[in-house]
């Protein structure tokens, strides 16, 4: 397939909502590529769990941003994947930019399936975004003053989600991109105590950091009422990828881009300015 069908051609964004897939969207439409958004609420609805509806949102569509909703490591997101890279090649799909999990069995087996197409790809392949601890998950918690988490956890080197939608913006304008694996982290690797003492002082608040056991904090997860579901999701991702596998720092980054990552500690003084986390910047 031609490099300037997938590279000028229409882009389905999935997870066109999430921490990445938002950012993506906003990449390309300033690039002036023509957007589908792939979320349950677009027209054509894309639902990963609704495979008859897919054939609508690929209709047109010269390349995919994939990101697979909660996690590759969900049972059967795999399985899913491949039949969605099987229906976007038969759909005329050239180029697939697909996030991965670093560290991640599930997500490298998602990897495989794409590289065993016969379509254009890239592999985006990161972990923990900065944006968790703003945009959801973490967000609750450090706003109440107190965050629980296991004690087990390595030290993490979060990576701009800015950063990730940079690449694969670029990834869609550039065969210098194709058929590449970035792996992506920040430019240093931070404990989560760490970083919530970097949003505390930023803040100028309180929020106590409370390391507990593996057991108790499943336990946590189920008093709050969390499907099992997303408990089991949770506590897999914790001892599993944040069990010092990650720790190293990759240069993804500077190879995609040809500058360092973005720093936790700027997105931390920026943050803070918008007022999100309170404090005496509210």
């Amino acid at each position: 397939m031609a490099n300037d069908h997938w590279s000028k051609g229409a882009v389905l964004v999935l997870g066109g909502t999430g921490k990445t897939g938002r950012r993506v969207v906003e990449g390309l439409e300033k690039a002036g590529r023509t957007v589908r958004l792939g979320s349950r609420k677009a027209q054509p609805a894309f639902d990963w769990e609704r495979p008859e509806g897919w054939a609508a949102a690929l209709d047109g569509i010269a390349a995919v941003y994939v990101a697979y909703q909660p996690d590759l490591a969900l049972p059967g997101a795999v399985a899913a994947v491949s039949r969605f890279f099987a229906e976007a090649r038969a759909a005329g799909v050239g180029k697939i930019v697909l996030l991965s999990g670093r560290g991640e069995p599930e997500a490298q087996e998602a990897e495989e399936a794409l590289r065993a197409t016969s379509l254009d790809w890239t592999i985006l392949r990161c972990s923990w975004f900065f944006q968790n601890f703003s945009e959801n998950f973490f967000l609750d918690a450090i706003l109440a003053g107190e965050i629980v988490l296991p004690d087990t956890l390595a030290p993490e080197p979060f990576v701009d989600a800015d950063d990730i939608a940079e690449i694969a913006v670029a990834a869609f304008a550039d065969a210098r991109h194709s058929h590449q694996l970035y792996e992506i982290t920040g430019a240093e690797a931070l404990t989560f105590q760490q970083a919530i003492a970097a949003i505390a002082e930023a803040c100028g608040r309180r929020i106590d950091y409370v390391p507990v056991s593996q057991e108790a904090y499943r336990a946590g997860l189920v008093e709050q009422g969390l499907p099992p579901e997303v408990i089991d999701l949770v506590t897999y991702l914790f001892s599993t990828v944040l069990d010092g596998r990650n720790e190293p720092i990759a240069d993804g980054v500077a190879r995609a881009l040809g500058h360092q990552p973005r720093r936790f500690a700027d997105y931390v003084a920026r943050t803070a300015a918008t007022g999100i986390w309170g404090g005496s910047h509210a």
